[in-house]
This record gives C-alpha cells, sequence and structure tokens, in this order.
C-alpha cells in the first residue's frame, strides 16, 4: 500500500545491486561507498559499524560485545556470537568482598571482557574481500578530525551528561566545557583514532595485545576490577547454527543463547493462532494481550537466558509447547499478577543490515548496553568500555550468576526472516532489553498484518517490562485508557523505543527494500 505522501514520513529504499541500512546517514554512506569498491556486505558492516562506535558513541563501540548472522547464497546462514566473558577473578565470593549485592553499570565487575574486535576480526577473515585497514580508516579520519553530532545522538548525549561526570577522564573526553555537545557542534576523538588505526594494522592484536589492552587492564585495576591481560588474551569468537522458529509461513533466524533471541521466538510462537488474539479486533484488547505475553516470555528469559554451560534448560524446552501454553495463561492473569506454577522447565545498541552484490545478506548489532556502556573510559586508548555485566546475578542458585570466565545473557540479537532456504530480509531492533519484543511486534506488523516495510518500522510502538507498559505518543488515546481498565500502569516515555534497520530481499524482481527508523538520525541506501 503506498503511503499517503501529504503526511510526513520517509519512502523505502529500492535499489537492485546492493543496499545497506544504518542509524546514521554517514554509516549509510560508508558502507555503500565500501561495496561499490567490491567490498562485501562483511567489509560493509564492519566499516560502518567501526564508524558508528565513533560518531554514535553512546550506543556502539570497540569497547562492546557484537552478534551477527551471515547469509551466503548456497551455504546454510551461520551465527557468530562475538560477546565477551567475564573475568577469571570475577567471582561471588569477589563480589560479596566488597559489599556488591547488584552489579551497577559503573562497577569494574559490569565490564566483560569487549568480544567485537575479536569478531570482526573473524568475520572479516572468513567474509571479507577488502583490506582491514581499509575499513578502520573512515572511522579513524572522523575521531581524529571530528565529525558534527547528529540530533538523536545529541538527545541521548545530553539525558546522560550526569553519568558522564561520575569518572573524570570520561568527563573531560564526552563533555568538553563542562556539558554534552549539541547537535551540529564538532567533537574528537583522537586517542581512538590512533587505536583504530593500530586495529586496522595489527588486527586482533591491535586491541587484545600492546598498549590498548594495558590501557584497558590499568584503568579497571585502578578500580577495584579482576581483570587481567590474559583474560582479554582469551577472548574468541563462536560461530553456531542459527535457532529458528516458523511464523506467517516464515522462518525466523536468531543468534542462540547467551543472547535473547529465544524469547523473540517464544514470543512468536505464542502470537501465532493464538485464539484470544485471533478473536478480537479491538486494537487495546490485542495490545493488551501482547503486553502480557511479553511479560511471560520475559519471565521465562530472566530465569533461563545466560551461557549456554549454565542454562537450566535446552532451547527446544525454551521454546516448548508447554513454555507456549504458559506464556499465553500468563497473558490471561491481571498485569500486576506475579507468574505462578512451575516454570516450565523446572516440574541499549546499533544494528545495521546489509546485502551484497553477490545476494550475501547480513544482520550486525554491535553494543555498549546502557548509553555510553559503563562511562569507564580507558583514556590513553580512547576505549569506552561497555557494561553487559549488570545481567548477572549475585546468587549462587541462579543461572545467570556471576561466575569466571563466563558469558552474561545478552540483550543485542540480529535477526533474519527466511522463506524455501532463501534470505528474505536481515534485520534488527535494537533498544537494550525492548529487543525481543521489538522483533515480535516488527514481524507480526510486517508479516502477519500485511504492512509495507517502512510503515511496520514507523509504526508507534509499546513496551510491558516490569510494572508498567511503556507508550510512546503515536499510541492512540483510546488504546492507553483500554490498557488502564485492564489495570495496566502506564509510562509515557520520554524518548523513543528502539531503533530498526531492515533490507527485503525480492528474489522475484531482483529488487532490494530497504528501510531505517526515524527515531534514529540513519537512513537506507542503495544502488
Amino acid at each position: 500500500m503506498t503511503r499517503d505522501f501529504h503526511k510526513p514520513g520517509r519512502s523505502a529504499v529500492y535499489g537492485t545491486s546492493a543496499m545497506i541500512a544504518t542509524s546514521h546517514p554517514e554509516a549509510s554512506l560508508t558502507g555503500i561507498e565500501i561495496l561499490k569498491k567490491g567490498g562485501s556486505a562483511v567489509d560493509a558492516a564492519i566499516a560502518a559499524t567501526a564508524l558508528l562506535g565513533v560518531i554514535e558513541p553512546g550506543m556502539t563501540g570497540i569497547g562492546g560485545d557484537c552478534f551477527a548472522i551471515v547469509a551466503k547464497p548456497g551455504a546454510e546462514p551461520v551465527t557468530l556470537n562475538g560477546s565477551g566473558r567475564s573475568a577469571a577473578g570475577a567471582t561471588i565470593e569477589l563480589a560479596n568482598a566488597k559489599g556488591v549485592e547488584t552489579i551497577e553499570d559503573n562497577s569494574p565487575l559490569a565490564v566483560t571482557v569487549p568480544g567485537a574486535v575479536d569478531a570482526w576480526v573473524t568475520l572479516h577473515r572468513d567474509y571479507g574481500r577488502l583490506d582491514f585497514a581499509e575499513l578502520m580508516e573512515p572511522a579513524a579520519r572522523r575521531a581524529e578530525e571530528g565529525y558534527p553530532v547528529a540530533p538523536r545522538i545529541a538527545f541521548d548525549w545530553g539525558r546522560n551528561a550526569e553519568r558522564l561526570r561520575r569518572l573524570p577522564q570520561t568527563a573531560a573526553a564526552f563533555l568538553p566545557g563542562g556539558r554534552a555537545p549539541q547537535a551540529g557542534e564538532i567533537h574528537r576523538q583522537p586517542a581512538l583514532a590512533a587505536t583504530l588505526r593500530e586495529i586496522g594494522r595489527k588486527g586482533r592484536a591491535g586491541f587484545y595485545e600492546g598498549a590498548a589492552v594495558d590501557d584497558m587492564v590499568a584503568t579497571l585495576e585502578g578500580l577495584g576490577g579482576p581483570h587481567t591481560q590474559d583474560d582479554f588474551a582469551a577472548q574468541t569468537s563462536d560461530y553456531e547454527p542459527p535457532i529458528s522458529s516458523s511464523f506467517a509461513s516464515h522462518d525466523i533466524l536468531e543468534c542462540p543463547p547467551n543472547g535473547q533471541g529465544a524469547a523473540a521466538l517464544l514470543l512468536l510462537k505464542a502470537l501465532e493462532h493464538w485464539p484470544a488474539l485471533e478473536g478480537t479486533n479491538d486494537e487495546g484488547e490485542r495490545l493488551h494481550l501482547f503486553s502480557q505475553a511479553t511479560r511471560g516470555a520475559y519471565f521465562l528469559r530472566d530465569r533461563a537466558i545466560t551461557d549456554p554451560a549454565a542454562m537450566p534448560a535446552s532451547v527446544e524446552d525454551f521454546l516448548s509447547e508447554r513454555a507456549v501454553r504458559f506464556v499465553r495463561d500468563f497473558a490471561g492473569a491481571p498485569p500486576q499478577a506475579k507468574p505462578s506454577g512451575a516454570v516450565p522447565w523446572e516440574t541499549d545498541t546499533i544494528c545495521l543490515s546489509v546485502v551484497d552484490r553477490d545476494g550475501m545478506a547480513v544482520s550486525f548489532i554491535n553494543s555498549l548496553f546502557n548509553a555510553f556502556g559503563s562511562t569507564i573510559l580507558a583514556a590513553k586508548s580512547g576505549v569506552m568500555l561497555h557494561c553487559r555485566g549488570t545481567s548477572f546475578k549475585i546468587d549462587q542458585k541462579h543461572p545467570n550468576r556471576l561466575e569466571p570466565r563466563k558469558r552474561p545473557m545478552h540483550t543485542i540479537i540480529p535477526g533474519m526472516v527466511v522463506k524455501d532456504g532463501r534470505a528474505l530480509m536481515p534485520f534488527g531492533v535494537m533498544g537494550g532489553q525492548y529487543q525481543a519484543a521489538g522483533h515480535a511486534d516488527f514481524l507480526g506488523k510486517l508479516l502477519r498484518d500485511g504492512m509495507e516495510l517502512q510503515s511496520a518500522v514507523d509504526s508507534p510502538r509499546s513496551f510491558a517490562y516490569g510494572p508498567t507498559v511503556q507508550v510512546e505518543n503515536g499510541i492512540h488515546e483510546a488504546v492507553v485508557r483500554h490498557l488502564e481498565a485492564r489495570g495496566h500502569a502506564i509510562e509515557r516515555v520520554q524518548g523513543p523505543l528502539g531503533g530498526a534497520q531492515a533490507i527485503w530481499i525480492d528474489h522475484d524482481r531482483g529488487v532490494l527494500i530497504g528501510a531505517s527508523d526515524p527515531r534514529k538520525d540513519g537512513c537506507a541506501l542503495g544502488y
């Protein structure tokens, strides 16, 4: 259906050779330039992500983690888990000795070893075409010469100014003149530029060996962290087959745990052919049911998803019909009720999508988790460290408990839609905890309800997590009143929920269709 051109909005982007969709125009342009030089979709994803770590510094960077799904024509899709592990000395006993009951975002225990650079190098080794230094140079040049701060980035930066004041070296680098940069002001990160070029020259060794790792370890040790050079040297990325489920006659691929992709699949399974949902056309009631199903799926997520070696249930159990019934039954309970009965098996982020001229499709996510991660900056190397370890529990009985060399439960999840063995759409919906619900909401609107791709991205969002339902301004007031009448507490969010990037591959017509979320500064570009 053609959009109403009288109303504000954006059209989907069409191309025939290659396409990229990111959260910043310059990152999309960089990706296109890489693709036009003959680079692969993986090359474009790495270059664009490295640049985003400079020009969108609150969302991503080399101090974070990475997940990807790669679908190459003629080969089975694969996932890459580029998430980091806790330090060998990160134990509950250490946390207890320090009086830590909950790992706060600026605690050194929140910093797991950053896995992004190892993931980039691994993907480039197996799928790249251009020299790695060439992929790092656009980011390094912008970090050195400066970049104008984009409007949405300035908005998020300002909201996190007080967090950035917690450490003097962080405030000096990210609050120049004592305040967050405004839209259009130039910001520079010269120390990061040098590190990016070192990574370009030396690959993995440019980050996990030498000056960069010495700086990161010294910074964390100075804050009482247990990290050592050996912890960084031990970081590896792992290829695994995707996990999948059917929805609306399509196969939905996600990364296996420790990511929360299984929660997105469970929610989609609960939504499909659900009599209560199919029996009503009332928008408010449908959102009530989706909100409650989300709460049920996340309840199970929080009790199962962690490092696979510590999970109390298999992925098959997590996606079983018993788990689907649990989610649907939970949806029938009052919004403030606690889940009852046994768990069935017990008797923050950028995303981008790329398709290259050879048909390789990549869904790519790289994250610091919270805005500006831990706000712990290793100042000499310019590396802002993430805070993924905040999801660890200081509880010996919890599957996601803090333990040495362990991957925590992860929120970032790339996605891929496949049909009849061919990739149809790499996609992602960034937004921290929201991502699993965001995948289900976006795919429901696109594949079940038949919305046009950009319209499905634009559509107003809500998120039921914790005691409230967060709603964007675009949710109709009558729907909000219905949710309140159903017992939901409503929170009108200051900032929008998430940000999506997607590319639909129309194999019959030989056309690529790109959509980019207006909640961010970015765009889709193709040729």
